[in-house]
Order: structure tokens, then sequence, then C-alpha cells
């Protein structure tokens, strides 16, 4: 975590040296996991065009405050590899059917972000040429540089690895600083709010406490890959998009899960 200072003249210079003239973010290079389920919005399933444009408009705000952002988008809101083909079709082939779900979900926000002038560039883990870039490490840090908001998609190409688990992977491989866990609940908590009225939100949390309590954070492989490479995973809740901005600039929001 560095220094916080603002220079509003920032959000008008290109590239890597918006950082470097505007300081009022807390975390310089985050990694943003969305869902593909809160794409959907009220809906459900496939896209709500509102609820796109208005998450889209809180990275386009973050953005503006000089972060560097990737984003790993899941593909929920079309297709989930394990639920969705299980007993039906074969495991492999169902988790590659939910990678090319989140391939759509990128370009889907690629395209919002372009239209409120964000510079973007979508990669995925699965070769898809005509339509976006393969995944190299050291041209999405360089796309982080020069200022552009790099969208992952596909998972890490492998199957039996969720988006979660991608996210970690991702952030590791670019030096993100936090993990921003977009999630429909505000927060880590020691039991489901929704089934026990009694449940306590968790201000911090230790990596350990979650595997060991069995929380429902990320899965299991997701949360011991950001424990092993010391990445914060910030926890908050996505109804409403400025949380995005919070977040980024360090104010107390959500749940951080981190060292002990």
């Amino acid at each position: 975590m560095g220094a916080v200072w603002e220079n509003p003249a920032a959000a008008a210079v290109p590239g890597k040296y918006r950082w470097c003239l505007n300081m009022a973010v807390q975390y310089k290079r985050i990694l943003l996991k969305v869902s593909g389920e809160a794409l959907s919005g009220e809906k459900g399933t496939g896209f709500d065009e509102a609820t796109i444009a208005s998450i889209c408009a809180g990275i386009k705000a973050a953005y503006d405050l000089g972060a560097q952002i990737g984003i790993v988008v899941g593909g929920g809101n079309f297709w989930r590899g394990v639920k969705d083909g299980e007993g039906h079709i074969e495991r492999t082939r169902a988790d590659h059917m939910g990678m090319l779900a989140t391939a759509m979900n990128c370009m889907a926000m690629a395209d919002v972000m372009e239209q409120k002038g964000v510079d973007v560039r979508v990669q995925t883990a699965l070769e898809i040429k005509e339509v976006a870039e393969p995944y190299i490490r050291a041209r999405a840090i360089r796309h982080l540089e020069k200022g552009r908001v790099v969208l992952f998609g596909c998972g890490i190409g492998s199957p039996f690895f969720s988006t979660d688990t991608a996210a970690v992977l991702r952030a590791a491989e670019i030096n993100a600083d936090v993990i921003l866990l977009a999630k429909n609940i505000d927060g880590v908590y020691n039991a489901d709010p929704a089934k026990d009225a009694s449940a306590v939100k968790y201000d911090a949390i230790s990596y350990e406490d979650v595997l060991a309590q069995h929380l429902a954070v990320m899965d299991s492989t997701a949360t011991s890959l950001s424990m092993d490479n010391h990445i914060p995973v910030l926890v908050f809740a996505l109804k409403d998009p400025e949380n995005i901005i919070r977040a980024v600039e360090g104010e107390k929001i959500g749940t951080i899960v981190g060292e002990n």
C-alpha cells in the first residue's frame, strides 16, 4: 500500500504515467473478479444491459483514479460446467463450454467500457485469435503499464479449475496488489446470513481460518493459492458498483482476507 494523494489531471493522462500523477488509489494494480451471474442482474441469465453498464461505470471511475486494472469474468450467466453439465456432458467438455461463456462476457464488458472511453484488451487462455489476444503475461503487464484495462477470459484454459482460481493465478502473474472479489454479499460471514439471522460478518479474516471453517469465499484451491502467494483478497458487494471505487481508494468496506 502506497501513499495516498490526488491530482485531478491524472484522468486525462494516458498510459503508465496516469498512476504516477494520481495516487488517490490505495492499490496501484488490482485484479477484479466479477461473476458471470452479476452481469445478468435480476434476469438471472444472459446479459442485463443496465447492470453491465453500471458495473463498467464503476470500473471506469476506478480507472480514472489511476488504478491499473485486470479483470477475470466468470461465465455462470450462460453455463457452469460442474452444475449444468453434470450427468449429461463429460466434465472436461462441460468446463470448456464454461470457458467459452467467459469469453463472451469479456467481449460484452470490453465493448461497454470502450463506449465509455476506456482502452481495453481481451486476452483468453484458449486461443480465439479472431476476437481476442492469446494470454501472454508480458503483454498483459505491458497493456496495464500503458493504461489499458485487461480482461482475462477462458479461466486458466484447463478444466477442473474455477474462475476464482484463474483470478488468483492472474493476480499472481501480473503482480497485483490485491484481488477485489465482487460478490452478491457484502463480505465474509461465519454462516450464511440468508439462512442464519445471527450470522456475524468479519472485517478481516485469515486464509487459514477461511479454509478451516470451510467458508464460501472462494474454492479451497483459489484460497490456498492466494495464501501461498501472499495476495490479500477484498470481498465486497457488487450491488453498488461504487464499491469498486471505495475499494481502490482504501475505504473500509467488505472483508479483507489475508495473513494472520
